[in-house]
């Protein structure tokens, strides 16, 4: 398998390279250069496979014999010790994909521990070193930190816009030790993606360095976002309707991972982006004319993104194609008001606790059913209401446990760098280090 770049598709590089180097030269983003349609056969056969299961028959057709199968299938189910089930709010119409199962309580620790797993296994046997950057807006660092913690030869960095992330979003970042960094950047997400990647262009950064990234603009980030998809699918199959998927959206890694399994051959009837008020997206299927915007900030923060890096990864995954891409994605947004009334609307209807993400993914699903009445729905839940506990609280008035581990967790004195949103002091905070 090869990988190419978006900005450049006539360079081709191995897996290993796109994993560790994370970000082609010329600032374009990796895609493999084929796609494998996985057939009506497989689709058909996976009701009972674990998310485990499938990632490993993705996995091993997508990369075939560039890991040994059985390697292959020990490091994927090490990564997937967790499921992902989808629950009924009303059987066969309205359903909620629990992506929080994993241990730092969000979607992201599917990617974060298939890439750690991976990294791993090419780092024990290349004897290499990777120095890992990672911009967040919320869930990303958590998972990061928690699925890269104490992996030998990794040394993980995160940036993160101070006062922008829940305490215990931040506690996940800032407590952890060993071989995680945490810097508070004085300014935005999208402040702190750009440190980041002027860095993987940094001529001295990357002679000092083997950079590598854990974000969505890392391929291997994405693919196994990809399972859960079609493990999804799996468990609505037997409903007989059309599927549609509701993904709450931010740097639209998570709905471009879902694009990537439509390719490959998942039965998908529609894509649905739901945004908060940073709507690019949404806005650019409405008028068909993309523009990049400050991001705002709100209360689904991990949302905050005025400028979606994977945005050319979905168009790409649609021959850059605006017909083509309107006919398979809607687009709504909605206001941190909305947000707190359907959290307690559901709430009180279904007695089912969201968080604000969770909760603008679902109005995105009942919005397109409004219309479309006989679909099978399903809306990524993509984060545990404890990560939002006071939050939560406030608009529901009842008590959100948080699970012990992560409650231990806020007990640990925060460990942090603050930083202004300026790279020459980002680059010199990393050459101490070499």
């Amino acid at each position: 398998m090869k990988f190419y770049s978006t900005n450049n598709p006539s360079i081709r590089v191995s897996m290993e390279e796109a994993l560790l180097r994370s970000l082609p030269a010329d600032r374009g983003l990796y895609m493999p250069e084929t796609v494998p349609f996985m057939g009506a056969d497989f689709f058909n056969s996976i009701a009972d496979g674990t998310l485990a299961d499938i990632g490993f028959q993705i996995s091993a057709t997508l990369f075939k014999d560039t890991i040994p199968t059985d390697k292959l299938e020990e490091l994927v189910h090490r990564a997937f010790p967790f499921d992902t089930p989808v629950v009924a709010l009303e059987e066969g119409k309205t359903h909620v994909l629990e992506l929080f199962h994993g241990p730092s309580l969000a979607f992201k620790d599917v990617g974060a521990r298939y890439m750690a797993a991976m990294m791993g296994y090419y780092l024990e046997q290349s004897n290499r070193e990777v120095h890992i950057l990672v911009a967040t807006s919320g869930d990303t660092g958590g998972a990061v930190a928690m699925g890269f913690l104490g992996v030998p030869g990794i040394k993980v960095t995160i940036l993160y816009p101070s006062g922008r992330v829940s305490d215990l979003q931040e506690k996940q970042l800032t407590t952890l030790g060993q071989n995680i960094t945490a810097i508070e950047v004085d300014g935005s997400f999208d402040d702190c993606q750009a440190l980041v990647k002027s860095a993987f262009t940094d001529g001295e950064l990357n002679q000092q360095f083997s950079l590598a990234s854990a974000n969505s603009i890392n391929i291997f980030r994405l693919i196994p976002q990809s399972f859960y998809y079609v493990r999804a699918y799996g468990q609505v199959k037997h409903f007989g309707k059309p599927v549609v998927f509701s993904t709450p959206s931010g740097n639209f890694g998570n709905l471009s991972a879902g694009t990537l399994a439509y390719k490959m051959g998942l039965p998908v009837h529609q894509f649905i982006a739901s945004t908060n008020l940073n709507h690019v997206v949404p806005t650019y299927l409405q008028t068909g004319s993309y523009a990049p915007k400050p991001s705002v900030e709100t209360i689904s923060n991990a949302m905050d993104v005025g400028s979606p890096s994977n945005f050319v990864r979905l168009t790409h995954l649609f021959n850059d194609d605006f017909d083509t891409l309107k006919q398979m994605l809607s687009g709504y947004y909605f206001t941190d008001e909305q947000t707190r009334q359907t959290m307690d609307d559901v709430y009180q209807q279904f007695n089912y606790v969201m968080c604000p993400h969770t909760a603008v993914g679902y109005m995105g699903l009942k919005s397109y059913q409004h219309i479309h009445t006989d679909v099978c729905g399903i809306s990524l839940a993509t984060a545990h209401p404890a990560k939002f506990k006071e939050l939560v609280e406030s608009v529901i008035h009842t008590p959100v446990d948080i699970p012990a581990a992560l409650e231990e967790l806020m007990n640990r004195p925060k460990q942090s760098i603050k930083m202004k949103a300026d790279f020459a002091e980002f680059k010199e905070l990393l050459l101490q280090t070499a």
